[in-house]
């Protein structure tokens, strides 16, 4: 690692199935951390079940603010590397941990999922209603629906969610 350590919110790489362990694990060793959680429907033959699954499969996003931060999150159970692009880590800004947060703790938004394809530029919007008022997201359309893409660019991740249209509209809704 480099002498001169960036603080910001690094992603660690664990192994899978272990990210609200090891969230608990950092949490219990003094260190902020922040895995996204989606509720997603399992279906087996004979029931369906709601269950919260992360956003990002075997990744946990940590809070690092200095080398010793750095070296704690690595030996945590479950742990196995940080996200690296070529020889630089991979740190999440403040703003993209917010938009995320936004995202999976907003009940009107529906469908949330995660991927890494580059999609088409779109028509780029501003939500004006809700939590959300004030992101811009960029338009597109999956199945006939109309989602919205936030680009999480320092993970290169696209994070896709389903939207009331009223989210984007300047004028209440008349009932």
């Amino acid at each position: 690692m480099n002498t001169s350590l960036k603080t910001g919110w690094y992603v660690l790489y664990v192994r899978s199935h272990h990210e609200k362990k090891v969230e608990t694990l950092l949490s219990e060793n003094g260190l902020e951390s922040f895995v996204p959680l989606v509720k997603t429907i399992r279906e087996w033959s004979d029931r369906k079940k709601v269950i919260m699954k992360p956003l990002f499969p075997s990744y946990v996003f940590a809070k690092i603010q200095s080398k010793s931060d750095f070296h704690k999150a690595m030996d945590i159970n479950g742990t196995c590397s940080y996200i690296r692009f070529g020889k630089e880590y991979a740190i999440v800004s403040d703003e993209e941990i917010k938009r995320i947060k936004f995202l999976v703790n907003t009940e009107d938004i529906s469908d949330i999922e995660s991927n890494s394809e580059i999609v088409k530029e779109g028509e780029v919007k501003t939500i004006r209603k809700g939590v959300l008022a004030g992101l811009e997201c960029e338009i597109v359309k999956v199945n006939n629906k109309d989602k919205i893409l936030v680009r999480i660019n320092s993970i290169r991740q696209n994070i896709l969610a389903t939207l009331p249209e009223y989210y984007f509209s300047e004028f209440p809704l008349a009932i």
